[in-house]
């Protein structure tokens, strides 16, 4: 049996009013490489360390969050937050994030997405920021416009939730 490619497996979307359970993986049995340069981000990843303009906020409220990311090709699918956000990291707008937004799960956002020197760079439309992640390391750094959240590993995009989420 022929393993399945990121092009016959159909886009995922936050469920309405988003998810309260998390979804099951969807890139599940792909094997097609990254592009050349893209970062492994693959896991789900617990943020410790929030900082914001350079200083350690112990008390973020976004100290503990998990998220998962799943890569296959370029294809990334980010799910944390009640939302799901499937894309192809090619830079354009038709193939990127067409989903909802996490604050309020309603409204639409577009947003282009890409590898650039070894970084993921999300670009919402319309917006005058950008929402990156990388590796350092063993973590996981995301810079989402406001703070930067330095991200453990806690396990593979793969497994059950529940074997790598410690309550």
């Amino acid at each position: 049996m022929n393993s399945p490619t990121i092009d016959s497996i159909p886009v995922a979307k936050t469920p309405p009013g988003g998810w309260t359970e998390w979804p099951a993986p969807v890139l599940v049995g792909c094997s097609e490489p990254r592009p050349e340069g893209a970062p492994d981000l693959d896991g789900y990843w617990q943020a410790f360390e929030i900082t914001v303009d350079g200083q350690v906020v112990a008390d973020n409220p976004s100290v503990g969050i998990v998220t998962r990311i799943e890569q296959a090709g370029d294809r990334l699918i980010v799910v944390a937050g009640g939302v799901v956000h499937d894309m192809r990291c090619d830079g354009t707008l038709e193939h990127g994030v067409r989903d909802v937004a996490e604050f309020d799960k309603a409204t639409e956002i577009n947003v282009a997405a890409s590898y650039e020197d070894g970084v993921h760079v999300l670009r919402p439309e319309g917006m005058d920021f950008e929402v990156r992640r990388w590796r350092e390391g063993e973590h996981l750094m995301w810079d989402y416009a406001f703070f930067v959240a330095r991200m453990r590993h806690l396990g593979s995009s793969d497994l059950d939730p529940s074997d790598v989420i410690v309550p």
